[in-house]
């Protein structure tokens, strides 16, 4: 894609979509556009529902509007479960999400590959790796290969997707790509986000890892998350400042180096307000 550039964008809609009126996922373009955003991703955690005419048709209202849709995938996906028919289902998820994400005009499929269960995190993370591998294989397969996996860092401890093992998963194939949620691995490190520094730091392993253009064009989600000692415990909005981690020194980290991520905001109801304020502490430390 040779017109690739940053964009910001939401998980799903703000508050302030039904608030001005909005209510059809049709009337989801010319909102992000109002908003001056450029990305969205459709959840399809609790199952892909949208029809694929549907899909087709925000695609066509998206289009002049240059707003680049992803898919969120459905939440049950376990690339690592002890039960061999749970990951098999992963990859018919994965399939349905890939068709949804094509009628919708976007590349992208995040999703979450499981958890480690009664398992040891590197049998897990076996698991995962082989399921990726047959993912890859069934999506070239149904014709898919323009639809890029992201596997997402997760934020409670006891579920796969540290740093390093979402970056061990996109070793499969060139084209797998980190979802990097900051929010969540602020979380599973228990705060461990607190400088610009520590932001590149994540940086610098996703550039040492990959080594290739998926380190500069990587998907970004960001929230302020609360976190008990298992991690994760729930997603808030930016003006929670006692949640981190903070947005400012990853935004000016993205403008000096000169990064190009998808950054979708996951704050809980304030996503598309929260959004326009990383494109603004992006832009002004250009």
């Amino acid at each position: 894609m040779s017109d690739w550039k940053i964009r910001f964008g939401t998980a799903g809609t703000s508050d302030s979509f039904a608030a001005q009126g909005y209510k059809s996922s049709l009337d989801v373009p010319e909102y992000t556009a109002k908003m001056g955003l450029n990305a969205f991703e459709y959840q399809c955690g609790r199952g892909v529902r949208l029809g694929l005419d549907k899909a087709a048709k925000m695609a066509a209202l998206a289009g002049p509007k240059d707003i680049l849709f992803s898919v969120h995938a459905p939440y049950y996906i376990s690339m690592s479960s002890l039960e061999e028919d749970k990951r098999l289902n992963s990859i018919q998820y994965l399939l349905q999400s890939a068709a949804v994400c094509r009628a919708l005009g976007g590349r992208r499929i995040i999703f979450h590959s499981g958890s480690c269960g009664k398992q040891s995190r590197e049998a897990a993370l076996e698991k995962a790796l082989d399921t990726m591998r047959r993912a890859v294989e069934a999506l070239d397969e149904a014709g898919f290969a323009d639809i890029t996996l992201c596997p997402e860092t997760m934020g409670k401890i006891g579920q796969l997707g540290t740093l390093d093992e979402v970056l061990a998963l996109c070793a499969v194939d060139r084209r797998i790509t980190p979802c990097i949620d900051f929010g969540h691995l602020n979380a599973r490190t228990l705060g461990g986000i607190r400088s610009k520094e520590d932001y590149a730091a994540i940086l610098d392993r996703m550039a040492e890892k990959l080594g290739d253009q998926r380190a500069e064009q990587f998907h970004v989600h960001f929230s302020r998350i609360e976190y008990s000692a298992g991690g994760e415990k729930r997603h808030w909005t930016f003006a929670e400042t006692q949640f981190g981690p903070e947005p400012q020194p990853l935004m000016e980290l993205l403008a000096q180096r000169k990064l190009q991520p998808v950054i979708i905001c996951e704050s809980a109801g304030t996503q598309a307000e929260d959004a326009q304020t990383m494109m603004r502490m992006y832009k002004e430390a250009l």
